[in-house]
């Protein structure tokens, strides 16, 4: 055997593996005996489209024996729309066998809207129990109650695209238990009737814009936490205080302000007083010298002085000099 043979038989062996590799014959054999009508033009399309058959036809084939039919033109276009395609056959079987309309539009919008079309189907045959975490609530009487509620909830298959998920549905319920709670005059009527609660938030139709369809909230637990009321008036009574120190701390402060002013002025009066007493002498000096004032005067003036003098002395209540 020459080489020129042995070159031959390795083309035609890799042409062979490359034929087989990018025409998946062994795949149509299968579609073909699975009753899903496929050609192999077809799935060499998908190949020049870089598209997975086998992500196109084996859930065509799972939909075909489930009888479901669908088109592998619309299956291929949502694979390269980026949705799942086996989640979406999925769900229309589930769909079917629950008798529920489905069509492949509507499960392929709300694939490509990212939510779970399968669980959605499942929410719809079984419904769903969200738990509410727990939610505060004060009433009048200012007693607050901790609530923790159970809803549940059926998905609607309508509203899947463009409605509120879990989130709002639990934001809803804790509002409405809220109000509820804070419309309540004590909160004893809670503890004696919780199933009021519940009745007076289903009716408000908190599903209104979501993908659910709530069937019922039941309430799971209630207990008394703290006396908001009585925390309030305690911490408002702190306030008072603070304020009504803060008061007195001002009015002290100016009250040693004005005994401050005041001995300011009592030691200018008493300068004054010295600085007059200090003028008297050279007063009387003056007096004496140009002929105002004798020297008997003079003297007198300074008996009397002298005996005002004395009788301080005597007049004082611990003084030593005293007559008989």
């Amino acid at each position: 055997m020459d080489y020129f043979t042995i070159f031959i038989a390795v083309l035609v062996v890799l042409f062979v593996i490359l034929f087989f590799t990018f025409i998946p014959i062994g795949l149509w054999i299968t579609a073909s005996f699975s009753g899903v009508r496929i050609k192999i033009s077809n799935l060499i399309g998908m190949r020049m489209r870089r598209v997975i058959p086998n992500r196109i036809v084996n859930p065509m084939i799972k939909a075909t024996k489930a009888g479901l039919d669908l088109n592998v033109e619309d299956l291929e276009a949502h694979y390269l729309a980026g949705g799942n395609i086996d989640a979406v056959v999925d769900a229309l079987i589930a769909a079917q066998r629950a008798n529920i309309p489905l069509e492949f539009e509507r499960a392929a919008a709300i694939d490509l809207a990212g939510r779970n079309v399968l669980e959605a189907v499942q929410v719809s045959v079984n419904p769903k129990v969200i738990e509410t975490p727990n939610i505060s609530a004060v009433a009048k009487d200012g007693i607050e109650v901790i609530v923790k509620a159970r809803v549940t909830v059926r998905a609607n298959i309508d509203r899947l695209v463009g409605g509120a998920g879990e989130e709002t549905i639990i934001a809803r319920v804790g509002e409405g238990i809220v109000t509820t709670v804070g419309s309540a005059d004590s909160y004893k009527k809670v503890l004696e009737n919780p199933d009021s609660i519940s009745k007076v938030v289903l009716e408000k139709g908190l599903d209104s814009g979501t993908a659910f369809e709530i069937l019922s909230i039941d309430i799971a637990d209630v207990d008394v936490a703290r006396n908001i009321g009585a925390k309030l008036q305690t911490d408002q009574a702190e306030a008072d205080k603070r304020i009504a120190e803060a008061k007195a701390s001002e009015r002290r402060a100016m009250a040693l302000a004005k005994e401050q002013e005041m001995k300011a002025e009592v030691q200018q009066m008493r300068a004054k007083v010295v600085e007059a007493e200090s003028q008297v002498p050279l007063a009387l000096a003056e007096a004496l010298k140009e002929g105002n004032l004798g020297a008997m005067d003079y003297y007198n003036m300074m008996n009397i002085l002298s005996d005002t003098e004395m009788r301080k002395s005597i007049a004082k209540p611990d003084g030593s000099n005293t007559t008989k």
